[in-house]
């Protein structure tokens, strides 16, 4: 019989435990930002992160429309939407959608580095972004996060 038996522990949902965390994303630049609070919305900064259940945490961004891109992105970039149409293929810039949706390229960044399923479509919910520096979920007491 082996005394070293190490098992493999997996993570129950009703187990874990969310924290909420809070970054300002002042003068950050967007993918590098949306990999780091990707990982935390998957819980992969846990011991107990578990890749079939929802380990991860809560976060608070807030200044989204102050985050920049690197080089020449900022105008050259696009983002696509089509209607479905023939010829309704419709691109806009990121100074655009700034000005329009301060909040989506944060958003959209972010939940193109989570799952593709319905565990991303959960793991999404727990993000909450801000234009401005005020956020609503003082009552939660988020822990301020330097990435």
């Amino acid at each position: 019989m082996d005394v070293n038996s190490f098992k493999t522990v997996s993570a129950k949902p009703a187990e874990v435990e969310r924290a909420w965390h809070l970054v300002d994303a002042e003068n950050m630049i967007v993918g590098r930002l949306a990999s780091q609070v990707a990982a935390i919305l998957r819980g992969k900064h846990k011991p107990s992160f578990t890749p079939h259940v929802d380990t991860g945490d809560n976060i608070v961004v807030i200044n989204a429309d102050k985050v920049r891109f690197t080089g020449s992105k900022e105008t050259d970039k696009k983002y696509y939407r089509h209607s479905r149409y023939p010829g309704g293929l419709r691109s806009r810039s990121p100074k655009v959608v700034r000005e329009l949706m301060p909040t989506f390229i944060v958003e959209n960044a972010v939940k193109g580095m989570l799952p593709k399923n319905s565990l991303g479509r959960k793991m999404i919910k727990k993000l909450h972004v801000y234009a401005g520096a005020e956020h609503p979920h003082g009552a939660q007491q988020p822990q301020t996060l330097a990435l």
